[in-house]
């Protein structure tokens, strides 16, 4: 408890200070909104829209043309486009307002598969830190608590080590994780007080893993992040480590849209996204229907991402199903509508996650966009579609960081060129198609 606090109250801001990031002064903000009535979180809300709608269309090329009418900012918002993945991609250098020098980039794919190229300046990443954290909190977590996160940064630099070392992480791979591995970092992490964190399929194969050898594992609090908490994941991960599990919402881009606490239903985070459900024609549904999921970040400035379709399908809960009883005031979002994230069978029964894959290609601007596909546990079949940077020797690059998490040389990897990945139904290219017959909802 007493490093816990010195942690917030001193290490931390003495590093604000010389880095000149605002990560402790976000957490608090971020505090003090959960603390508010709902009539307060809309005026907070209109506030921070209010602002970003002025910024993009006084500071961004892209904007630069949009008019507003009356004083009503949601009126100001329709004004908008609808914001794709592919008009982010070809309009970035349009889309920012600073020098793109002095930012921050961020090259992400998430189980879309697409490239996307954002950037964010130290206010920016610090507010999106800070609201992470908080999120954290909601299940017990203080900074500086033990935490066992899996991730997809398995290449910890110096200062990611000394960020893992002040706030007490214990770091593992979520791409493949090993029989071995998993059984090593259990008995690590047990009887000492650890929060879980982590890709909710990983913390899956983990649980999974602990039920099958009967190891006992207690967490204080586990946090789901990065795909789909199926109730199934749900119920294997609270079966093998008695712990509170809350599911957050949010994206690589700096979204951070919904997360779980006392209810079954999401928070929306009212005062950090704007978040629209729309049909196919982009106009409102309903509470209660199904639509897409388009946000605005209300709290970044470099790149304002307005309107931004996401490619999910989701749902808000109507007013009349809203609980009597809730600890906090923000609005209710009823499910998020996802495919359960496929997984990949090795020949060991090892299984590899979305994130095993586009951990690796995100960082190949030769690809725009892939697929995997397994038939049997032999091998599996990647097509993929080229980008204008392609040459013909990524794929050896690409075929040699797989087989460094798949450590078997038996295991065939063939490369399919195609013209067209097709998408799903929400509109989100599948990462994964396995015709392998798993026990999914």
């Amino acid at each position: 408890m007493i490093y816990n606090i010195l942690l917030e109250k001193l290490i931390l801001p003495i590093g604000d200070f010389f880095l000149k990031t605002s990560y402790i002064k976000r957490l608090k903000y971020w505090r003090s909104i959960d603390k508010l009535s709902l009539k307060e979180i809309n005026l907070e809300q209109q506030n921070n829209l209010k602002r970003v709608l002025n910024l993009a269309k006084e500071k961004s090329i892209f904007y630069q043309n949009i008019n507003f009418k009356g004083t009503d900012v949601y009126s100001w918002l329709k004004e908008f486009p609808i914001l794709t993945k592919k008009m982010l991609n070809e309009n970035i250098d349009y889309l920012l307002t600073e020098e793109k020098k002095s930012l921050i980039k961020f090259s992400t794919s998430g189980s879309s598969g697409y490239r996307a190229d954002i950037y964010m300046n130290k206010e920016d990443l610090s507010s999106f830190r800070a609201g992470n954290t908080r999120w954290w909190e909601w299940v017990g977590y203080k900074i500086g608590s033990n935490l066992l996160q899996t991730g997809m940064t398995l290449d910890r630099k110096f200062v990611k080590s000394v960020k893992d070392t002040l706030f007490k992480t214990v770091y593992i791979n979520a791409f493949s994780l090993s029989e071995k591995q998993m059984y090593k970092v259990l008995h690590k992490v047990k009887n000492k007080n650890f929060y879980l964190l982590g890709y909710a399929s990983s913390l899956n194969v983990l649980a999974e893993f602990a039920l099958k050898e009967n190891i006992e594992v207690q967490f204080c609090g586990i946090i789901s992040l990065g795909d789909k908490l199926f109730n199934h994941y749900k119920t294997n991960i609270k079966k093998a480590f008695k712990a509170k599990v809350i599911e957050t919402y949010g994206t690589s881009e700096g979204f951070l849209i919904a997360c779980q606490y006392d209810l079954e239903y999401l928070y929306i985070n009212s005062a950090q996204v704007y978040l629209e459900i729309l049909d196919e024609n982009n106009l409102p549904v309903l509470d209660g229907e199904i639509g897409y999921v388009v946000v605005t970040r209300l709290d970044n400035s470099a790149m304002p991402l307005i309107r931004y379709k996401i490619g999910d399908l989701a749902i808000k809960l109507p007013k009349k199903d809203y609980p009597k009883n809730r600890k906090l005031n923000y609005p209710l979002l009823k499910k998020v509508i996802g495919r359960d994230t496929d997984i990949i069978l090795l020949p060991d029964d090892r299984k590899l996650i979305v994130h095993s894959f586009t951990g690796i290609f995100e960082y190949f601007e030769e690809i725009k966009q892939f697929k995997v596909i397994q038939y049997n546990k032999l091998g599996i079949t990647i097509e993929f579609i080229k980008s204008n940077k392609y040459q013909t020797k990524v794929l050896d690059k690409i075929l040699m960081k797989l087989q460094q998490i798949i450590l078997n040389p038996n295991f065939k990897i063939d490369f399919k060129e195609v013209k067209e990945i097709k998408p799903t139904k929400s509109g989100k290219p599948q990462i994964i198609e396995s015709f392998l017959k798993f026990n999914n909802e």
